[in-house]
């Protein structure tokens, strides 16, 4: 590469990276008091988490709704059972930098059908249907593929082992959604340790109330 290229690149790069720095320090809405933004990959591209900054923002009108049916949608416990973990926004944040940073044992997983997931998910996630680790209506095959492709479990002759599965942070659309408790009671009848789940309770009702940055698929 041209010497003068070279350092043109260099320089773009640096004064981008020293925008980005203050645009981050001067961001009147963080996300903590030490926090202004968390750097995350998205399906392969790369995505910064923040609040919306406008400070008239309103909540997403698919999460505005306060009142369904119930059942489906009936306001689950704080905890569920077996020492499943309930975690809220800064410790969803905390597992999203972790796995972005490199870590191969934290798995990120929106628990909603596909229709819902149109209306934006949280940056870093995966989804996996709730449907699909239904062990009376799903098939065993894409079950086992799930477990073994994408949360690291093993299967032997008689039974599946975890201790080298990922921990899986499940959520869905809020306190009334049942969907990734589905997903994590599941899981739990499978085997899967409690201590490698850990539940959002607040899902995406909460993750929009703050005003936190979401994806939508393309």
């Amino acid at each position: 590469m041209d010497m003068k290229v070279w350092r043109f690149a260099v320089t773009t790069v640096l004064l981008i990276a020293c925008a980005g720095a203050a645009s981050a320090e001067e961001l009147a809405v963080k996300i903590t008091r030490d926090t202004a933004q968390v750097a995350v990959q998205h399906e392969g591209q790369p995505v910064t988490i923040r609040r919306n900054q406008d400070r008239s923002n309103t909540i997403h009108p698919k999460f505005a709704r306060t009142s369904r049916k119930c059942p489906p949608f009936c306001i689950q416990p704080m905890h569920m059972p077996n020492g499943v973990e309930t975690i809220g926004e800064i410790e969803m944040l905390d597992y999203l930098k972790r796995a972005t940073d490199g870590d191969p044992n934290i798995l990120l997983v929106d628990s909603r059908g596909p229709g819902w997931v149109t209306h934006g998910t949280i940056p870093g996630s995966i989804n996996v249907n709730f449907k699909r680790l239904n062990l009376r209506s799903a098939d065993e095959a894409d079950i086992a593929q799930i477990l073994e492709q994408q949360f690291g479990a093993k299967r032997t002759e008689k039974f599946w082992r975890f201790d080298r599965a990922k921990t899986l942070v499940l959520f869905c659309n809020g306190a009334w959604c049942g969907q990734s408790p589905t997903n994590i009671r599941g899981l739990m009848r499978i085997g899967y340790p409690p201590s490698k789940l850990k539940w959002y309770r607040g899902g995406m009702q909460s993750w929009e109330s703050v005003g936190l940055t979401t994806a939508k698929p393309e």
